[in-house]
């Protein structure tokens, strides 16, 4: 299955020729959502993804958006179709935000107010271009003071079974300067065990996430948490392009498989702070999730 998977999750480094828009049109595309900690910005073009994340007032976005793949989105895998990525052969791939040639996945519906919004998106294959209406991606956010919380869900009407794949909870690419990542990989999980940091290479790098969360920060040490409960698992790289096209990835992963009927949500939360600070506020939510858990006799 890692080799497999290996070719597929590349794709998203892929540089893609996207069309000039002019300064107004690219600020109509923002829908941004902002409270006194956090400004998190979603991108209409791209399938209403998530393009800008930075402290509350900051021009410093810590996210890539270079081009269709290159964004915090969904994005599945099934079996190969004959679908071609450039030369190479390709497979079933719906994508939140569009394909490889730029096309945009099409948003059938977006609400927001000023700390929340939701999503509905009908993705498009990331090689063919095709818009999978088989297919329904949903996006649900809310600021709670440091924290963004995102709640997605996917829905596959396909009549096709797909072998079991990993799949991406959700694929995050983060800017370039942001090249240590960072996460806990030990036996005995929120006991304050040293974390494990490395700069990922080229292709994917596999790692183990057991308190499932995951940092890529900077030489200041500081950046973004993801942390996806769900998920004790990633993969990651760094992609070494030129300009904007550099940058950092990483998913959160599960292995499952495409199957008529298939209705799967999953929450991720995400922050920004140092190591410490990060690894605080998933423990600190991680205990309060476990605090509003109904009992359970005995």
């Amino acid at each position: 299955m890692k080799t497999c998977i290996t070719a597929s999750l590349v794709f998203l480094a892929i540089i893609c020729q996207g069309r000039w828009v002019s300064a107004a049109d690219r600020e109509l595309d923002w829908i941004f959502l902002e409270n006194d900690h956090i400004k998190v910005g979603l991108l209409k073009s791209h399938g209403g993804a998530i393009g800008w994340l930075s402290r509350s007032g900051s021009k410093a976005n810590v996210l890539n958006h270079f081009d269709h793949g290159r964004l915090i989105q969904q994005s599945y895998y099934g079996d190969e179709d004959g679908s071609r990525w450039g030369k190479n052969p390709w497979r079933y791939n719906p994508v939140q935000g569009g394909d490889y040639h730029g096309k945009a996945a099409e948003v059938i519906e977006i609400t927001s107010d000023k700390t929340s919004a939701k999503v509905r998106t009908i993705p498009r294959h990331w090689a063919s271009g095709e818009l999978l209406r088989e297919c329904e991606m949903t996006q649900s956010l809310k600021l709670n003071g440091e924290l963004l919380e995102v709640n997605y869900g996917f829905t596959y009407r396909g009549e096709k079974a797909h072998a079991a794949r990993h799949q991406e909870l959700p694929a995050v690419f983060v800017d370039a300067r942001l090249a240590t990542l960072v996460h806990y990989e030990g036996g005995q999980p929120w006991t304050g065990g040293e974390v494990s940091r490395r700069t990922p290479g080229w292709p994917n790098e596999y790692i183990q996430t057991t308190e499932a969360w995951v940092a890529y920060v900077d030489e200041s040490g500081r950046g973004l948490g993801v942390f996806v409960p769900s998920a004790t698992e990633a993969t990651c790289y760094r992609f070494r392009g030129r300009g904007d096209s550099a940058c950092s990835y990483v998913a959160p992963i599960k292995t499952f498989a495409l199957t008529p009927g298939l209705e799967f949500t999953y929450t991720a939360w995400l922050t920004l702070g140092d190591v410490p600070t990060i690894r605080d506020r998933f423990r600190e939510l991680r205990l309060e999730q476990a605090s509003q858990q109904p009992a359970t006799n005995p």
